[in-house]
């Protein structure tokens, strides 16, 4: 008897928003594995994936920076599985001498232990700049003073051979502030997720490839109280590793259609076509398989997150859209306002039975009850 092929999944868990599962630094990482289990294919972006110094590789997991999510939702792009990448490093100028050692140290322990290609390493040729900011909702936000030196930066990666990027910025710090406070004892929001989205987003699109960020913070002093979602991140001196595993088999981003996804092109790389399109869990064993939004079977989120482009165009072409009520987060955004159609989960166990359901072909209406009568 043949195995059920696998029911591509997408996993949006939006950052900076304050969610009970996944607000933190790895915690949605449970969620995923489980929701990977049952799917036999998630797509989901690094801030469900990354923990600090904490980390999960899953061939089943398909690590996409949230930009290039949103367009491989939309339709214009598709993702090619590889089997490796090599990661360049992109150093903020802004970063001490002795914190931008440890980020160094953290590469060479991935390279020596974990067998990763890394490198060459870029600094930038003037200090990032980050800025720190809340929105009128509470959500986290950021600023860049220099977006065009970490630009150049990223391209001078490319030109070396990198395939992928690896940013330290230099963030600001505040250990007293009452957000930070906050978030620590597990009440607050990821203050820095805005501005880590800001630069993972500018080098996407720019450049094409796939990319993301880890912070350069100096260690915060101990606090016996600690919530254990915050726990990961006080573990060492760097956010790093998590970010290098992560990169190390991201998917190759291939745009679909006859122009580019970006206005000014993605310099120095030469455009790839897939070969063609892919049904619900074709190709998805094949080397080289390429997996485009029309394979999507279902697509899971917060049931008060509903809003983003990714969710939006899934459920414009139908996709099953299953809404976690279980995690809560700043933002209001159901179903029942935007008038889409959901299947309702407590929590991301129910939600992974719900996407096994759909995977074996079974109506999730009919796993509940009382059963409605045919009209």
């Amino acid at each position: 008897m043949s195995a059920t092929p696998p029911l591509p999944t997408l996993l949006v868990i939006p950052t900076g928003v304050g969610c009970v599962v996944g607000g933190y630094a790895g915690d949605g990482l449970p969620a995923a594995r489980l929701l990977a289990a049952a799917s036999g294919c998630l797509i989901t972006h690094p801030n469900v994936m990354n923990g600090a110094s904490l980390y999960w590789s899953d061939r089943r997991i398909h690590y996409v920076e949230g930009w290039a999510l949103d367009r491989f939702a939309a339709a214009e792009l598709a993702l090619a599985p590889v089997p490796g990448r090599r990661v360049g490093l992109l150093l903020d100028a802004g970063i001490e001498p002795e914190l931008r050692a440890r980020q160094l140290q953290a590469a060479e322990a991935c390279r020596a232990t974990l067998g990763l290609s890394i490198g060459p390493v870029v600094n930038t040729e003037v200090p990032l700049g980050v800025g720190l900011s809340l929105g009128p909702s509470g959500s986290s936000w950021g600023t860049l003073e220099r977006p065009d030196a970490l630009l150049r930066a990223g391209e001078k990666l490319v030109a070396a051979g990198a395939t992928a990027i690896a940013a330290v910025a230099r963030f600001p710090e505040d250990p007293e502030s009452e957000a930070l406070v906050a978030y620590r004892a597990g009440s607050g929001v990821d203050a820095l997720a805005g501005a880590e989205a800001v630069i993972s987003h500018l080098l996407v699109r720019h450049l094409g490839i796939p990319c993301a960020h880890a912070p350069a913070l100096a260690p915060l002093p101990l606090d016996p109280d600690l919530d254990p979602r915050a726990a990961a991140e006080e573990l060492g001196h760097t956010f790093l590793p998590c970010v290098l595993v992560g990169l190390s088999r991201a998917p190759d981003l291939l745009p679909l259609g006859p122009g580019d996804v970006t206005a000014g092109g993605w310099p120095g790389r030469p455009e790839r076509w897939p070969a063609g399109r892919f049904g619900p869990g074709q190709e998805l064993t094949r080397a080289g398989g390429v997996l485009e939004a029309s394979s999507l079977g279902a697509v899971v989120a917060p049931a008060g997150a509903l809003g983003g482009e990714a969710v939006l165009a899934c459920a414009a072409r139908g996709v099953p859209l299953i809404a976690v009520a279980g995690n809560a987060c700043l933002l209001q955004v159901s179903g029942e306002a935007l008038g889409l159609e959901v299947i309702s989960a407590n929590s991301y166990a129910e939600a992974a039975g719900l996407v096994l359901a759909l995977r074996e072909g079974l109506d999730p209406a009919m796993l509940r009850r009382p059963l409605r009568r045919l009209e």
